[in-house]
């Protein structure tokens, strides 16, 4: 192992026992929000560290081994003792690296999934309802919590437009991947000739702030409308203006909610939504920037790039970022979506790896 990961982990030890004497000092008991904070760090520092003191015991038996060597009645148990060990060795290592790896400080966070109808009118709105369908499975085999934002649908019961609020933890690590272009190629149910046609729906996976005050926002740069929401909900919904637009004027960007009777909520939703967005855009332009001097494989965040094929004749689903064809496309937008995460994830860090290698040459 090197001397600087091998440092590195000393000061992660090391961190672990301050973090454990701050949650148990009698003398000045930590409030609430700091004993969970250090108590997510702690989460986050254990397997680490616990890994190290692994890999630490593992040298300790292979020198042991080593040792006795020389002994001609223990050389033949001591060279199967040492090749154990080396194994273990040099598993436990690509975990340590793995560790030590960048976190994304983001991983822990709720998050707003959008889903957009693009190119293929009322084709592409059915597959974003599908591709919502998907996501809320996936949510809810995660036992997470789903909260509907806003819901436009089309005439022939497609999506044309959803924002939804997960919420639970590690929800935006698990999902940040799947921001960009999908494409479903099949024949539309307005097909009458049977040729396959290609349509397009965008993702959007926003972190969603942990306060509003992550992100300056003027109230001078805001337009605040309230209007009737439409669709369900009874007469209460109809004869209220409970639904809230707010405009961002610097930026253009709007947003809409009118999922709950309450004006006051949906205008607290609506802002936690805009501020999410805004956060992305400043989070992209700083990637971007960041980009130019490194190109990133997976997680460019680009909601223009295509990233996903769904074709049913063929039943495929094909991430091309990664080049993974799955013939699964049933499971998969029934919600079976961890093997295609946990690639994107793997790549992701195979990418970082790379980098840190680069680093340190």
């Amino acid at each position: 192992m090197k001397a600087s990961i091998r440092e590195k982990l000393d000061q992660l030890a090391d961190r672990l026992d301050e973090v454990d004497r701050q949650m148990s000092d009698g003398t000045a008991p930590p409030d609430g929000a700091t004993l969970r904070r250090l108590g997510q760090e702690r989460a986050e520092l254990e397997p680490a560290v616990q890994a190290y003191a692994d890999y630490c015991q593992a040298e300790r038996d292979a020198k042991a081994a080593r040792e006795l060597l020389a002994d001609p009645e223990m050389a033949a148990l001591a060279r199967e003792e040492i090749e154990a060990c080396d194994a273990r060795l040099a598993t436990l290592e690509k975990t340590l690296q793995t560790a030590l790896l960048p976190k994304d400080p983001d991983d822990r966070r709720n998050l707003f999934l959008e889903v957009r109808a693009g190119t293929g009118g009322d084709e592409a709105a059915l597959f974003a309802g599908e591709l919502l369908r998907m996501y809320l499975r996936y949510a809810e085999s995660r036992r997470w919590k789903v909260e509907t934002v806003s819901l436009s649908e089309s005439e022939l019961g497609g999506v044309k437009e959803a924002v939804v609020r997960i919420v639970g933890d590690g929800a935006y690590a698990r999902l940040k991947f799947e921001s960009g272009g999908h494409r479903v190629q099949r024949v539309p149910v307005t097909e009458t000739q049977g040729r396959i046609h290609t349509s397009a729906c965008t993702v959007a996976v926003l972190p969603e702030a942990d306060e509003l005050e992550e992100v300056a926002l003027n109230p001078a740069d805001l337009r605040i409308d309230t209007y009737r929401a439409s669709g369900a909900g009874g007469q209460h919904i109809n004869k209220t203006d409970s639904a809230v637009r707010i405009t961002h004027l610097p930026t253009g960007i709007v947003v809409e909610c009118q999922d709950d009777r309450s004006q006051h909520r949906n205008k607290a939703q609506a802002m936690s939504v805009l501020a999410a967005r805004i956060r992305d855009v400043q989070q992209r332009e700083r990637q971007a920037s960041e980009a130019a001097t490194r190109k990133s494989l997976v997680g460019s965040g680009d909601r223009s790039e295509r990233i996903r094929t769904y074709n049913f004749p063929q039943g495929r689903v094909t991430e091309h970022r990664i080049n993974l064809t799955l013939y699964k496309l049933d499971a998969v937008l029934a919600g079976a979506l961890d093997e295609i995460i946990d690639a994107l994830t793997a790549e992701h860090q195979a990418d970082q790896l790379a980098a840190l290698a680069d680093d340190e040459r």
